[in-house]
């Protein structure tokens, strides 16, 4: 993501969850399909967990989160972490869904709404509030989901940013204006 000077919240936070869904995807391209679903241990989550996860909570806080409470009656928080997709199609489709109903949202913002009030779990946020809540819950599943899939691509693995020992090439890209410092 090429760096760019706003002064608006809502352009900025939407350039990094853009971002770091891109990242999420470029790193389940390199997870073999199998892998998707594979846990590491009995306590851990698999990539396809984390994005029904990710996905349950896009749904619940973002359908008519400006009229209703983030957390829908509905949702069934503990069935995000039983039962994942079953083949990679259904889980990127699911990725999409999820991301499509927060964009939808986020997207029919302005500037002004930023300190409206709404409810998650019947506390009092603002939307500025709810917004950098996400931007803090949603890196963190990227980054999960970034270290299993970097794990199970192993040798195969092409580096998602600056890549080890790659800083002095990288600084020269920036320079040159071949490459983003994000």
């Amino acid at each position: 993501m090429a760096l760019e000077f706003t002064t608006s919240f809502l352009t900025d936070a939407l350039a990094v969850f853009h971002y770091y869904k891109k990242l999420a995807e470029r790193a389940m391209e390199q997870t073999p399909d199998e892998q998707l679903f594979t846990v590491i241990d009995g306590e851990s989550n698999s990539i396809a967990i984390i994005v029904k996860h990710m996905v349950g909570n896009m749904r619940s806080r973002w359908t008519d989160f400006l009229t209703t409470d983030g957390e829908k009656p509905d949702r069934n928080r503990d069935s995000e972490f039983e039962e994942p997709a079953a083949t990679r199609a259904e889980l990127m489709a699911q990725w999409e869904y999820g991301w499509s109903v927060f964009f939808a949202a986020l997207d029919a913002l302005t500037d002004e709404d930023l300190d409206r009030t709404i409810t998650i779990r019947g506390e009092a946020h603002s939307v500025m509030q709810a917004i950098n809540r996400q931007l803090a819950h949603y890196p963190y599943h990227v980054g999960q989901i970034v270290l299993l899939s970097r794990h199970f691509a192993g040798e195969g693995w092409k580096s998602l940013t600056v890549p080890r020992k790659g800083s002095a090439e990288f600084n020269k890209k920036v320079a040159a204006g071949e490459a983003s410092q994000r």
